[in-house]
């Protein structure tokens, strides 16, 4: 399987007036657009997903959309396993019932997808150290199910080279 693990774009600044409990939060306008951009690449790079799993977040499901709307990936479903603080493992047993895909899509947040990244592909979650900024991309390679450590790094793709800017 390859897996893409994909940050959410640019989001509004915090502001517990605004959204008291950060869950609402939604990508800026700039922020989506950047990110309609840069999702072409990503669909270049990989035309098709078997599975298109986001946290309920605003900002990472208005992500998630974009890739279903411009890509024609399936319609994005939320999972509380990629919400914000969550371990590597519980986010490893999402991809367990989906071994047999060919590419799946994660959408969510850092550090927990860098953590997750780092855990698939040395079996800690500290191991590897990865910035993955807003947008950004991380392509892993997974034999049957995700084994700690058992990963294949496919490629990493910061956003601004995925704008061509």
């Amino acid at each position: 399987m390859e897996l893409l693990l994909i940050r959410h774009g640019i989001a509004e600044g915090r502001d517990a007036t605004r959204w008291p409990d950060d869950q609402g939060r939604p990508l800026t306008g700039d922020g989506a657009a950047k990110f309609r951009k840069e999702s072409k690449v990503i669909g270049a790079l990989v035309p098709k997903v078997d599975a298109l799993l986001t946290s309920e977040l605003t900002r990472a499901l208005q992500t998630a959309e974009i890739l279903h709307e411009e890509l024609g990936w399936p319609a994005p479903e939320t999972r509380d396993e990629l919400a914000a603080g969550t371990d590597p493992k519980a986010m490893a047993g999402l991809l367990e019932p989906l071994e047999h895909a060919e590419a799946v899509a994660l959408v969510g947040h850092e550090p927990d997808l860098s953590e997750f990244a780092s855990y698939l592909l040395a079996g800690d979650p500290d191991a590897v150290a990865i910035e993955l900024k807003k947008g950004g991309v991380i392509s892993l390679g997974i034999e049957g199910g995700p084994t700690p450590g058992e990963a294949v790094l496919y490629w990493a793709i910061p956003p601004r080279v995925l704008r061509g800017s």
